[in-house]
This record gives structure tokens, C-alpha cells and sequence, in this order.
């Protein structure tokens, strides 16, 4: 494990430690009914992550970054659910940073900025890609989104009861 990756993994766990630590004062109540919002913008942002961490795919050729892109509608999501002061003060600095971050990206891709120079000539690889982040993002979300309780202290509730 490299220096930047030890860093990298304290930064995390100093994130974690101070949202746990930080005082609740309720900014907004999110609406309880519309809470499915956030199932829905996670499914893409967990398989756009996934297209980041893999190989050239079409999700890689034609968004450049899409890990940015997921961990954008990650913050959405969390930013729609959470109506805590820490909440949105973390939320909201993931997803302006990355959001930011997928914009200035793209300005320099039509500036002219090479950037991703990696070229894949068969489609079919594309392809294999493309679907390996589908079900690998897919089986992501699933897995975060039935242990979220014991991996983060609050559990999702899926069914809609009145």
C-alpha cells in the first residue's frame, strides 16, 4: 500500500469520524413519499462508478470520466435524503467537486485536450465492457443498498407504506 493510498484511506476515515461526531441540526425535511428519488439516481451512479474503474468502454469513450458522473448523482441522491447541516455540507462538496470537476473535463476535451488517448478499434470489446460495468454496477447498488444499514448506520426502506 503506497503512501498516497494510506492518505488517501485516512482522509476517508477522518470524513467518516467527523460526520459522526457532528452536531444534528435539521436544515430541511426530505419528503418521505418522494424518498425513491434516491433509488433511482443511485442505480446509474453505481454503474457509472463501476465504468470508471474499468476499461475503455463506450461509458468511458464518450463521457470521459463517468466515475465524476457517478459520484455526482451520488451526492444528489444523498443530497435529496439528508436534510442535515453535515449531511449537506459533505454531500454537497462531493457532488459540486465532482460535478465540477466532469464539466472542466469535458471543456478541455472540446479544446482540443487528447487526454484519453487509449483507442479500441472492435466494438465488441466496447461492448463486453459496457455490460460488465451494467451488471457489476447493478449488483453493486444491490449489495450497498440491502446492507447500507450495517455498513452506515441508516437502513433504506424499499416498500412504500402509509
Amino acid at each position: 500500500m503506497g503512501l498516497y493510498s494510506f492518505v488517501s484511506v485516512g482522509g476517508v476515515g477522518l470524513i467518516v469520524w467527523g460526520k459522526s461526531i457532528a452536531e444534528f441540526t435539521m436544515v430541511w425535511q426530505p419528503i418521505f413519499e418522494l424518498r425513491m428519488v434516491s433509488h433511482v439516481l443511485m442505480i446509474p451512479a453505481a454503474v457509472l462508478v463501476v465504468a470508471g474503474n474499468l476499461p475503455m468502454s463506450n461509458l468511458r469513450k464518450y463521457l470521459r470520466n463517468p466515475m465524476l458522473l457517478g459520484v455526482t448523482f451520488w451526492g444528489l441522491a444523498h443530497l435529496w435524503s439528508n436534510g442535515d447541516l453535515a449531511s449537506i455540507i459533505l454531500f454537497l462538496s462531493f457532488t459540486l467537486w465532482a460535478g465540477f470537476k466532469f464539466l472542466r473535463l469535458g471543456v478541455q476535451a472540446k479544446a482540443g485536450d487528447q487526454g484519453m488517448t487509449q483507442q479500441v478499434k472492435n466494438i465488441w470489446e466496447l461492448l463486453k465492457w459496457d455490460t460488465i460495468s451494467l451488471i457489476s454496477g447493478l449488483s453493486f447498488y444491490v449489495v450497498i443498498s440491502l446492507f447500507h444499514g450495517q455498513l452506515f448506520g441508516v437502513g433504506l426502506d424499499f416498500v412504500q407504506t402509509y
